[in-house]
């Protein structure tokens, strides 16, 4: 059998050399932590060129579970709400729903969180509890407050965390609502995604604190936002760069459409910019600021791949396809969703193309803005 202990020195190893884990404190929890103790469960592996994705369920008497469970990669642990690698036999087709994020993302979050000794966290999202355990290694259980959204992935967590014989103050509810009966806290860091930063996290860091959360929205471009907690209850910090993606919290996460709108109707022009910008991470953040409430689909219609924007609040679309060398936009609604988005990428581009990591969050009682 392969010795656990080496794995995870390699891994400890490897994020050293790579310039995630930076400071001894970090360095000395991570090695005291073994993953594998959290992913007892078992986890469902990706079928290679299956679309939709397809998952396949690897439990811990598997051969290659324990190599994997050192590896620097993300692995799910629920699919579909509910079900459990133990659940299934063979393959599932459904939406992963939770899972052990990859450890140097992990490790670089904490290191990121900027905690001094005798800080109180409040983390949302507990999972299956390996980064809880990570930051009472650092700060001792007492300082430590994890909440989960679902009880049964909270459950596992609290046993996994008992084998360790830690025992943080483990909450089960909305995680967007903080938890104020242990406030204020030092520091807040979220391992979920978020559209916008709640009110009830600045509410619960004292003055000086920090929250680090990751802002993202529904055309799947996100970034590790660290912002301190002001005097007057507001906040603001910049982006962090990388390219950091969770699944959103469940609050967040976009409604289904329903009917499509006639693609038929509406006005068409020549556009400035094609769809084709939105294979870039950035771009398509910037595209977000712009739309915030539009979703993405790709549809074949008339013997032509279509790409279409539908803002879910407003109900104005644009659809987008390519004709001989130059992208043609049609759209309809209440807002000329479009011409917005091209308004903020002219913005963008004026300014040089900042990088995200120029980018500054701001959230106050009024609301949320994000500029460069």
């Amino acid at each position: 059998m392969t010795d656990p202990a080496h794995l995870h020195q390699q891994l400890l190893d490897r994020l050293t050399a790579d310039g995630v884990l930076r400071t001894k404190p970090w360095k000395s929890a991570a090695g005291s932590v073994p993953r594998h103790e959290f992913l007892r469960g078992g986890f469902f592996r990706y079928v290679a060129g299956t679309s939709p994705s397809a998952w396949s369920p690897v439990l811990d008497t598997d051969t290659g579970w324990l190599e994997a469970c050192y590896r620097d990669e993300s692995l799910v642990t629920q699919i579909a709400g509910t079900v459990l690698p133990a659940d299934i036999r063979g393959q599932i087709m459904r939406e992963p729903t939770s899972s052990s994020t990859l450890p140097s993302l992990v490790l670089r979050m904490l290191e990121e969180l900027h905690v001094e000794p005798g800080s109180k966290v409040l983390e949302i999202g507990t999972g299956t509890g390996y980064s809880t355990a990570l930051l009472c290694a650092r700060l001792g259980e007492e300082l430590v407050t994890s909440i989960e959204y679902d009880e049964a992935v909270a459950s596992r967590a609290r046993a996994a965390l008992a084998r360790q014989d830690m025992f943080p103050t483990s909450v089960t509810g909305d995680g967007l609502l903080g938890h104020a009966a242990s406030a204020p806290y030092d520091r807040i860091i979220a391992t979920c995604g978020v559209r916008t930063v709640p009110a009830a996290w600045i509410e619960q860091v004292r003055p000086g604190g920090l929250i680090l959360a990751t802002i993202g929205g529904w055309l799947d471009s996100s970034e590790l936002a660290r912002l301190t907690v002001h005097d007057d209850g507001s906040a603001s910090g910049p982006l962090l760069g990388g390219q950091v993606s969770f699944m959103l919290a469940r609050p967040h996460l976009p409604p289904h459409l329903g009917l499509l709108p006639d693609l038929n109707d509406g006005k068409e022009r020549q556009a400035v910019f094609g769809s084709d910008i939105l294979a870039d991470w950035t771009t398509r953040f910037v595209v977000q600021l712009a739309a915030p409430h539009a979703q993405r689909l790709t549809i074949e219609r008339a013997g032509r791949t279509e790409d279409v924007l539908i803002d879910v609040a407003s109900g104005s679309w644009a659809a987008l396809c390519e004709d001989a060398g130059r992208w043609i936009v049609r759209q309809d609604g209440p807002e000329v969703l479009w011409d917005t988005v091209e308004e903020q990428l002219g913005r963008w581009h004026t300014a040089g193309a900042p990088a995200l990591e120029e980018f500054t969050v701001t959230v106050t009682p009024d609301g949320q803005t994000i500029h460069w």
